[in-house]
């Protein structure tokens, strides 16, 4: 599995190019016909039409079925079960062009867990990675079988395969074409599925594995107001790669900058208001080098103010525990944890404790799945100031 996806990266790089600069012609089309005034009355109601029309209720695993692809079982649990016994819905999120951002599409899987209802109801946003889909990220974590117990729902945007071949997102290029809007998407996905449905908005989490992983973090660096927590499952470190040559080397061997330095030039002036983060990473891992987790805890300490250039601030606890196939390490602050590193040992480029015969998932390792959501649960984002992360995000821009 690890040689393969290294192989895919490798493998895309060429044709990567050419990709992106189809979608910056795109974007400039776009950007061209956005200058005509839209009434946001009719966004609303186009926006409205295209989801209605666009929703499907059929269950994962009879799409499978149509296609003819057998639906095997896996040693770990069935993969019929991880789409428990709510409701999956598929639609298409239409983001409007505006002055930072050209329109576009957002392909996403809904899950609502039964009998219940969604005012203000948590919302776990979950970004796959490389040759992933919403449904196979679905099957291989089984999130929505916690989703029925908890009482969440999971919303699961997915990539196209053209703005990239092997559906990986931008999480390197913050340009707008790139990156930069596909994070601005999640962000207009996440406060249309707010106000349809109700969801509590200081209860919003966001989860990614790798590439998706990498989008999670500049989210939670540029739009920290959406997301109480975050959660990244072998992620590159922020800040440094900006092509895809440069991804790859970040991947392989870490940044060669300071990460903390990394984190201040993209903040600037700008005071971030913290993020609380899980880091999951497995120590096999030969895809995203497990240094990339050392150096996102030490990213995220600064985040969140624990830590400077100096090191880890004075009053933070560190507190580190073996368990079984796995540490994990835990700062705390005034008694919450507020950044937690958990390396899973004899684990590669995986979803660990996932759905085995789904891709790039393993039962190697604690459930992943439900140590974010237990960390997930002890946090609120009571404090929700939109402002920041448009100045934020101008700054970076």
């Amino acid at each position: 599995m690890t040689k393969n996806l290294t192989k895919l990266w490798a493998g895309g790089m060429r044709r990567l190019l050419a990709i992106q600069t189809r979608a910056a012609r795109d974007a400039l089309k776009g950007a061209g016909a956005a200058q005509a005034p839209q009434p946001q009355a009719i966004w609303r109601a186009a926006q409205a039409a295209a989801e209605q029309a666009a929703q499907q209720f059929t269950p994962a695993p009879a799409a499978q079925a149509r296609s003819g692809a057998p639906l095997r079982e896996s040693r770990v649990g069935p993969r019929a079960s991880a789409w428990a016994a709510g409701e999956w819905r598929r639609a298409e999120h239409i983001v409007p062009a505006n002055a930072q951002h050209a329109g576009r599409t957002l392909p996403y899987g809904l899950y609502l867990p039964p009998g219940r209802s969604t005012a203000d109801m948590p919302l776990v946003v979950m970004l796959h990675g490389c040759k992933q889909s919403m449904d196979s990220f679905a099957e291989g974590t089984r999130m929505n079988l916690l989703a029925d117990h908890h009482g969440f729902a999971v919303v699961y945007p997915e990539q196209t395969e053209r703005a990239h071949p092997h559906q990986c997102w931008h999480w390197y290029d913050s340009r707008d074409a790139a990156g930069g809007g596909e994070a601005a998407a999640i962000v207009s996905l996440v406060d249309t599925l707010v106000e349809a449905h109700g969801f509590d908005r200081s209860r919003v989490y966001l989860a990614g594995l790798s590439a998706g992983a990498g989008l999670a973090m500049l989210l939670a660096v540029r739009s920290p107001s959406r997301f109480a927590a975050v959660a990244l499952h072998s992620g590159p470190a922020f800040g440094e790669a900006r092509s895809g040559v440069s991804a790859l080397d970040v991947m392989r061997r870490g940044v060669h900058r300071d990460p903390v330095t990394l984190v201040d030039g993209e903040l600037g002036e700008c005071i971030h208001p913290g993020m609380p983060a899980i880091v999951v990473q497995g120590e096999a891992d030969a895809v995203v080098a497990p240094v990339n987790a050392e150096q996102l805890a030490v990213q995220l300490l600064r985040l969140n103010g624990l830590a400077d250039a100096r090191g880890v601030r004075q009053g933070v606890v560190s507190h580190e525990a073996f368990k079984d196939g796995y540490r994990e390490q835990d700062y705390e602050l005034d008694g919450s944890s507020v950044v937690r590193l958990c390396r899973v040992a004899d684990l590669d480029h995986a979803w660990s404790g996932g759905d085995d015969v789904v891709p790039f998932h393993s039962s190697t390792g604690p459930d992943a799945s439900a140590l974010i959501w237990d960390f997930f649960e002890s946090h609120r984002r009571e404090a929700i100031d939109e402002s920041y992360d448009d100045e934020l995000t101008q700054h970076a821009g």
